[in-house]
Protein backbone atom coordinates (compact mmCIF):
# COMPACT_ATOMS: atom_id res chain seq x y z
CA UNK A 1 0.00 0.00 0.00
CA UNK A 2 1.09 3.22 -0.88
CA UNK A 3 -0.31 6.60 0.29
CA UNK A 4 0.70 10.27 -0.85
CA UNK A 5 -0.33 13.45 -1.45
CA UNK A 6 0.03 13.27 -4.92
CA UNK A 7 -1.56 10.20 -6.29
CA UNK A 8 0.07 8.96 -9.71
CA UNK A 9 -1.93 10.58 -13.11
CA UNK A 10 0.09 8.83 -15.22
CA UNK A 11 -3.20 6.82 -16.33
CA UNK A 12 -5.17 6.85 -19.04
CA UNK A 13 -7.97 9.12 -18.02
CA UNK A 14 -5.97 11.98 -16.60
CA UNK A 15 -5.19 13.43 -13.22
CA UNK A 16 -6.71 13.93 -10.31
CA UNK A 17 -9.40 16.54 -9.87
CA UNK A 18 -9.05 17.76 -5.65
CA UNK A 19 -11.82 20.17 -4.42
CA UNK A 20 -11.00 23.94 -5.01
CA UNK A 21 -8.81 24.68 -1.54
CA UNK A 22 -11.30 27.19 -0.06
CA UNK A 23 -14.16 24.42 -0.42
CA UNK A 24 -11.62 21.51 0.83
CA UNK A 25 -13.57 19.42 2.97
CA UNK A 26 -13.09 15.44 3.83
CA UNK A 27 -11.74 13.65 0.72
CA UNK A 28 -10.90 10.33 -0.80
CA UNK A 29 -9.13 9.79 -3.70
CA UNK A 30 -8.46 5.57 -4.46
CA UNK A 31 -6.69 4.10 -7.47
CA UNK A 32 -7.25 0.13 -7.96
CA UNK A 33 -4.94 -1.41 -10.86
CA UNK A 34 -4.86 -5.20 -12.39
CA UNK A 35 -1.85 -7.13 -11.58
CA UNK A 36 0.83 -9.24 -13.58
CA UNK A 37 -1.21 -11.93 -11.93
CA UNK A 38 -4.98 -10.75 -12.78
CA UNK A 39 -5.40 -9.56 -8.90
CA UNK A 40 -6.93 -6.14 -8.45
CA UNK A 41 -4.83 -4.14 -6.20
CA UNK A 42 -4.13 -0.79 -4.56
CA UNK A 43 -2.44 1.76 -6.92
CA UNK A 44 -2.38 4.89 -4.55
CA UNK A 45 -4.93 6.53 -1.58
CA UNK A 46 -5.43 9.86 -0.43
CA UNK A 47 -7.66 10.87 2.23
CA UNK A 48 -8.66 13.38 4.47
CA UNK A 49 -10.65 13.67 7.51
CA UNK A 50 -13.77 12.81 8.25
CA UNK A 51 -14.06 10.38 5.60
CA UNK A 52 -11.30 7.43 5.52
CA UNK A 53 -10.70 3.95 3.77
CA UNK A 54 -11.01 0.95 4.69
CA UNK A 55 -10.10 -2.52 3.51
CA UNK A 56 -12.10 -5.37 4.14
CA UNK A 57 -11.35 -8.88 3.41
CA UNK A 58 -13.34 -10.04 0.35
CA UNK A 59 -14.98 -13.40 0.76
CA UNK A 60 -13.12 -16.36 -1.09
CA UNK A 61 -14.15 -16.05 -4.76
CA UNK A 62 -15.64 -12.59 -4.61
CA UNK A 63 -13.34 -9.07 -5.62
CA UNK A 64 -11.32 -6.47 -4.30
CA UNK A 65 -13.04 -4.62 -1.68
CA UNK A 66 -12.52 -1.21 -0.21
CA UNK A 67 -15.43 0.85 2.18
CA UNK A 68 -15.48 4.31 2.70
CA UNK A 69 -16.14 5.52 6.22
CA UNK A 70 -17.42 9.31 7.58
CA UNK A 71 -16.09 9.57 10.75
CA UNK A 72 -17.87 12.27 12.22
CA UNK A 73 -21.40 10.51 12.41
CA UNK A 74 -22.64 12.35 9.64
CA UNK A 75 -22.68 16.12 7.79
CA UNK A 76 -24.26 18.86 8.65
CA UNK A 77 -24.70 22.41 7.05
CA UNK A 78 -21.42 23.69 5.04
CA UNK A 79 -19.94 20.70 5.33
CA UNK A 80 -18.66 18.96 2.08
CA UNK A 81 -17.04 15.41 0.78
CA UNK A 82 -15.58 14.78 -2.92
CA UNK A 83 -14.33 11.26 -3.49
CA UNK A 84 -13.16 10.10 -6.44
CA UNK A 85 -12.24 6.09 -7.39
CA UNK A 86 -10.50 5.17 -10.46
CA UNK A 87 -10.12 1.47 -11.47
CA UNK A 88 -7.68 1.19 -14.43
CA UNK A 89 -7.51 -1.47 -17.36
CA UNK A 90 -9.72 -4.84 -16.40
CA UNK A 91 -9.84 -4.19 -12.65
CA UNK A 92 -12.42 -5.37 -11.06
CA UNK A 93 -13.80 -4.01 -7.23
CA UNK A 94 -16.32 -3.12 -4.92
CA UNK A 95 -16.48 0.45 -3.12
CA UNK A 96 -19.05 0.11 -0.30
CA UNK A 97 -20.49 2.44 2.16
CA UNK A 98 -19.08 1.54 6.00
CA UNK A 99 -22.70 2.74 7.36
CA UNK A 100 -25.84 4.69 6.53
CA UNK A 101 -25.14 8.41 6.22
CA UNK A 102 -27.18 10.90 8.07
CA UNK A 103 -27.36 14.77 6.94
CA UNK A 104 -28.77 16.69 9.40
CA UNK A 105 -30.70 19.42 10.08
CA UNK A 106 -28.79 22.84 8.32
CA UNK A 107 -29.54 26.44 9.66
CA UNK A 108 -29.09 27.74 5.82
CA UNK A 109 -26.08 26.27 4.73
CA UNK A 110 -25.69 23.54 2.15
CA UNK A 111 -24.00 20.40 2.40
CA UNK A 112 -22.20 19.34 -0.83
CA UNK A 113 -20.85 15.62 -2.07
CA UNK A 114 -19.46 15.25 -5.27
CA UNK A 115 -18.26 11.52 -5.96
CA UNK A 116 -16.63 10.61 -9.29
CA UNK A 117 -16.12 7.46 -10.69
CA UNK A 118 -13.85 6.07 -13.09
CA UNK A 119 -13.48 2.11 -14.90
CA UNK A 120 -10.78 2.11 -17.61
CA UNK A 121 -11.11 -0.54 -20.65
CA UNK A 122 -12.79 -3.93 -19.26
CA UNK A 123 -12.88 -2.90 -15.88
CA UNK A 124 -15.72 -3.96 -13.36
CA UNK A 125 -17.15 -1.38 -10.51
CA UNK A 126 -19.74 -1.77 -7.97
CA UNK A 127 -20.29 1.04 -5.96
CA UNK A 128 -22.85 0.61 -3.39
CA UNK A 129 -22.86 3.52 -0.08
CA UNK A 130 -25.69 2.45 1.80
CA UNK A 131 -28.32 4.73 2.81
CA UNK A 132 -28.17 8.59 2.94
CA UNK A 133 -30.94 9.36 5.76
CA UNK A 134 -32.41 12.93 5.62
CA UNK A 135 -33.39 14.64 8.49
CA UNK A 136 -36.01 17.47 8.55
CA UNK A 137 -34.57 20.50 7.54
CA UNK A 138 -31.68 19.22 5.74
CA UNK A 139 -30.12 20.50 2.98
CA UNK A 140 -27.80 17.96 0.39
CA UNK A 141 -26.84 18.85 -2.91
CA UNK A 142 -24.70 15.96 -4.57
CA UNK A 143 -23.28 14.86 -7.84
CA UNK A 144 -22.19 11.42 -8.96
CA UNK A 145 -20.67 11.06 -12.27
CA UNK A 146 -19.16 8.21 -13.92
CA UNK A 147 -16.87 7.44 -16.59
CA UNK A 148 -16.78 4.38 -18.19
CA UNK A 149 -14.21 3.31 -20.99
CA UNK A 150 -14.85 0.83 -23.66
CA UNK A 151 -15.67 -2.14 -22.21
CA UNK A 152 -16.23 -1.21 -18.57
CA UNK A 153 -19.50 -1.64 -16.74
CA UNK A 154 -20.78 -0.47 -13.37
CA UNK A 155 -23.57 -1.79 -10.61
CA UNK A 156 -24.12 1.40 -9.06
CA UNK A 157 -26.90 2.55 -6.49
CA UNK A 158 -28.63 4.71 -3.75
CA UNK A 159 -31.08 4.92 -1.30
CA UNK A 160 -32.65 7.98 0.44
CA UNK A 161 -34.85 7.89 3.07
CA UNK A 162 -37.15 10.70 3.64
CA UNK A 163 -36.60 11.58 7.86
CA UNK A 164 -36.83 9.84 10.91
CA UNK A 165 -39.43 6.86 11.00
CA UNK A 166 -39.21 5.97 14.70
CA UNK A 167 -38.98 9.13 16.10
CA UNK A 168 -42.07 10.05 13.30
CA UNK A 169 -40.27 12.64 11.80
CA UNK A 170 -40.51 13.46 8.03
CA UNK A 171 -38.16 15.29 5.61
CA UNK A 172 -40.82 18.05 5.22
CA UNK A 173 -38.53 21.01 4.64
CA UNK A 174 -35.01 21.24 3.64
CA UNK A 175 -33.46 21.13 -0.20
CA UNK A 176 -32.54 17.45 -1.85
CA UNK A 177 -30.81 18.38 -5.71
CA UNK A 178 -29.39 15.01 -6.46
CA UNK A 179 -27.81 14.54 -9.60
CA UNK A 180 -26.73 11.55 -11.39
CA UNK A 181 -24.27 11.80 -15.00
CA UNK A 182 -23.14 8.93 -17.28
CA UNK A 183 -20.04 9.74 -19.79
CA UNK A 184 -19.00 7.54 -22.12
CA UNK A 185 -14.49 6.90 -22.61
CA UNK A 186 -14.60 10.39 -24.86
CA UNK A 187 -16.18 12.17 -22.27
CA UNK A 188 -19.63 12.54 -23.82
CA UNK A 189 -23.01 12.37 -21.87
CA UNK A 190 -25.16 9.60 -22.35
CA UNK A 191 -27.24 10.14 -19.15
CA UNK A 192 -28.18 12.50 -16.32
CA UNK A 193 -31.27 12.33 -13.94
CA UNK A 194 -31.56 14.97 -11.51
CA UNK A 195 -34.12 14.94 -8.38
CA UNK A 196 -34.93 18.30 -7.06
CA UNK A 197 -37.08 18.79 -3.52
CA UNK A 198 -37.74 22.04 -1.97
CA UNK A 199 -39.87 24.48 -0.72
CA UNK A 200 -43.23 22.22 0.74
CA UNK A 201 -41.12 19.10 0.42
CA UNK A 202 -43.99 17.02 2.35
CA UNK A 203 -46.84 17.78 -0.22
CA UNK A 204 -44.46 16.57 -2.81
CA UNK A 205 -43.46 13.60 -1.48
CA UNK A 206 -47.52 12.70 -0.74
CA UNK A 207 -48.33 13.38 -4.04
CA UNK A 208 -49.68 10.57 -6.16
CA UNK A 209 -47.92 11.27 -8.91
CA UNK A 210 -44.31 11.93 -7.35
CA UNK A 211 -44.00 9.71 -4.46
CA UNK A 212 -46.95 8.40 -3.05
CA UNK A 213 -46.30 9.10 0.34
CA UNK A 214 -43.20 6.75 0.16
CA UNK A 215 -40.94 7.23 3.27
CA UNK A 216 -37.70 5.64 1.02
CA UNK A 217 -36.28 5.81 -2.32
CA UNK A 218 -33.86 3.79 -3.74
CA UNK A 219 -32.17 3.77 -7.53
CA UNK A 220 -30.04 1.65 -8.85
CA UNK A 221 -28.16 1.28 -12.33
CA UNK A 222 -26.21 -1.40 -14.17
CA UNK A 223 -23.91 -0.13 -17.26
CA UNK A 224 -23.27 -2.95 -19.65
CA UNK A 225 -24.11 -4.09 -23.11
CA UNK A 226 -26.02 -6.96 -21.80
CA UNK A 227 -28.21 -4.55 -19.66
CA UNK A 228 -31.39 -5.42 -20.97
CA UNK A 229 -31.42 -9.28 -20.90
CA UNK A 230 -31.72 -8.73 -16.53
CA UNK A 231 -34.53 -6.36 -17.04
CA UNK A 232 -37.37 -8.54 -16.36
CA UNK A 233 -35.36 -10.44 -13.73
CA UNK A 234 -35.56 -7.55 -12.02
CA UNK A 235 -39.11 -7.49 -12.02
CA UNK A 236 -39.37 -10.25 -11.02
CA UNK A 237 -37.17 -10.17 -7.80
CA UNK A 238 -39.43 -7.49 -5.80
CA UNK A 239 -42.62 -8.65 -6.68
CA UNK A 240 -45.17 -9.21 -3.64
CA UNK A 241 -43.04 -6.82 -1.20
CA UNK A 242 -45.65 -3.76 -1.67
CA UNK A 243 -42.81 -1.72 -3.70
CA UNK A 244 -43.56 0.33 -6.40
CA UNK A 245 -40.51 -0.30 -8.64
CA UNK A 246 -39.93 0.42 -12.48
CA UNK A 247 -37.15 -0.96 -14.56
CA UNK A 248 -36.42 0.60 -18.08
CA UNK A 249 -33.28 0.20 -20.67
CA UNK A 250 -31.52 3.06 -22.10
CA UNK A 251 -28.23 3.45 -23.91
CA UNK A 252 -27.03 0.40 -22.56
CA UNK A 253 -28.01 1.28 -18.97
CA UNK A 254 -30.77 -0.93 -17.08
CA UNK A 255 -32.30 1.90 -14.98
CA UNK A 256 -34.31 0.70 -11.66
CA UNK A 257 -36.58 2.96 -9.09
CA UNK A 258 -38.20 1.82 -5.89
CA UNK A 259 -40.61 3.43 -3.55
CA UNK A 260 -41.77 2.44 -0.22
CA UNK A 261 -43.49 2.72 2.63
CA UNK A 262 -41.14 1.20 4.54
CA UNK A 263 -37.10 1.70 4.55
CA UNK A 264 -36.28 -1.85 5.93
CA UNK A 265 -38.32 -3.61 3.15
CA UNK A 266 -37.07 -1.11 0.41
CA UNK A 267 -33.69 -2.55 1.66
CA UNK A 268 -34.42 -5.51 1.74
CA UNK A 269 -35.75 -5.87 -2.20
CA UNK A 270 -33.07 -3.33 -3.20
CA UNK A 271 -30.00 -5.57 -1.46
CA UNK A 272 -31.93 -8.75 -3.38
CA UNK A 273 -31.46 -7.21 -7.05
CA UNK A 274 -28.03 -6.36 -6.38
CA UNK A 275 -26.66 -9.73 -5.30
CA UNK A 276 -28.51 -11.16 -8.00
CA UNK A 277 -27.18 -8.32 -10.65
CA UNK A 278 -23.98 -9.10 -9.90
CA UNK A 279 -24.26 -12.82 -10.18
CA UNK A 280 -25.81 -12.68 -13.43
CA UNK A 281 -23.90 -9.93 -15.04
CA UNK A 282 -20.94 -10.40 -13.43
CA UNK A 283 -20.24 -13.93 -12.75
CA UNK A 284 -20.06 -12.89 -8.68
CA UNK A 285 -21.02 -14.67 -5.62
CA UNK A 286 -24.76 -13.79 -4.76
CA UNK A 287 -23.75 -11.67 -1.52
CA UNK A 288 -23.47 -8.45 -0.26
CA UNK A 289 -20.32 -7.61 1.90
CA UNK A 290 -20.64 -8.28 5.79
CA UNK A 291 -20.65 -4.46 6.66
CA UNK A 292 -24.04 -3.97 4.69
CA UNK A 293 -25.41 -6.52 7.07
CA UNK A 294 -24.14 -5.01 10.09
Amino acid sequence: MRASEKPASNVAYGPWTAATPAARGGEVRLELKRASDGATVLADVYQAQPLRVLFPHAERGDIFQAAIACVSGGLVGGDRLDIDVRLGDGARAMVIGQAAEKIYRSLGSDCIVETQLRAGPDAWLEYLPQETILFDGARLRRRTQIHLAEGARCLTAGILVFGRAARGETFSRGLLHDVWEFRDANGRLTWKDALHLDGDIETLLNRPATFGGAVAYGSLIYAGEDAAKHRQTVRDIAGGDGLRLGATVFRGMLIVRLLGANALELRDAFARIWKTLRAEAGGLPPALPRLWSI
